[in-house]
């Protein structure tokens, strides 16, 4: 009778045993699918807002900017608000006071600015701010941001810009270009000049399309670092003015991987797996 109790409580013991084991097995299970799913994800603040200054001048401010829950490095958050050197508070709610704060801060300067000559301007004006950040892709943990800005202040016409940035972050760093090509700067910019016509602007005369080419405004063309990628090119984006005139609008110039060939970054190249 003895025996037999000490086998029913070795067999309970083991079955117990294994019953945990399995448990643990599965919560490790979700664990790991919780991880996954935290790795990497994306949310947004924005801020839009008008103030009359005056019976002829209103002004707006909108801003969105992308907020990254899951990234922790300091560095790499640095980076990626690059022009908001002001952020030291990267969640959700820091982000969203930072933009609170800027839109009090342009509107009080533009009070405070238009004090002088408020009173010459002879018709009624709409002035605004706009800047947003777009996630334009997220491949191989090359992930590639776009940066727009716009704004009226007086004048002849709007002003924009944009600023592509991509972010390693595999190694929580901005990419650079010496870390996608060993290319010397003087041939890169051949194959810019060369390339400059491939993606038109859209520009039309009475004669039709205007090349880019008609509207350079500067006899090189840098290697910017306003760059980004995909599986066919590498992009260099110039914002109006920076090397064509304000009609010709932004510019983008495609270099071929076939092109850089043998001037690739090895751990760039495996990663995005070109030929």
């Amino acid at each position: 009778m003895k025996n037999t109790i000490a086998v029913l409580a070795v067999s309970s013991l083991l079955a117990f045993s294994s019953c945990k084991k399995g448990e643990n097995i599965t919560a490790s299970s979700d664990k790991t699918e919780i991880s996954e799913l935290e790795k990497f994800t994306v949310d947004s603040v924005k801020v839009s807002d008008s103030s009359k200054v005056a019976d002829s001048l209103t002004v707006s401010f909108t801003s969105r900017i992308l907020v990254f829950p899951t990234l922790k490095d300091k560095k790499l958050l640095d980076s990626i608000y690059f022009d908001n050197k002001a952020i030291k508070d990267f969640s959700k709610k820091g982000l969203q006071a930072y933009l609170d704060n800027e839109k009090n801060k342009y509107f009080q300067s533009i009070k405070s600015d238009s004090k002088d000559w408020i009173s010459d301007i002879s018709y009624a004006q709409k002035w605004y701010s706009d800047s947003h950040m777009k996630l334009v892709s997220n491949d191989n943990d090359y992930m590639h941001i776009r940066y727009v800005w716009s704004s009226y202040e007086g004048g002849a016409h709007d002003n924009y810009g944009f600023s592509e940035r991509v972010f390693d972050l595999k190694n929580n760093k901005k990419l650079e270009l010496k870390d996608i090509t060993s290319m010397p700067k003087a041939k890169l910019e051949a194959i810019l000049m060369k390339n400059i016509n491939k993606i038109g602007s859209g520009t039309t005369d009475s004669e039709g399309e205007v090349k880019n080419s008609d509207m350079l405004l500067v006899e090189v063309i840098p290697a910017t670092d306003n760059f980004y990628f995909d599986q066919k090119n590498l992009y260099f984006h110039y914002s109006p003015y920076e090397i064509t005139a304000f009609a010709a609008g932004d510019i983008v110039i495609p270099v071929s991987w076939q092109e850089l060939k043998g001037t690739l970054n090895t751990e760039f190249k495996e990663r995005m797996k070109i030929n």
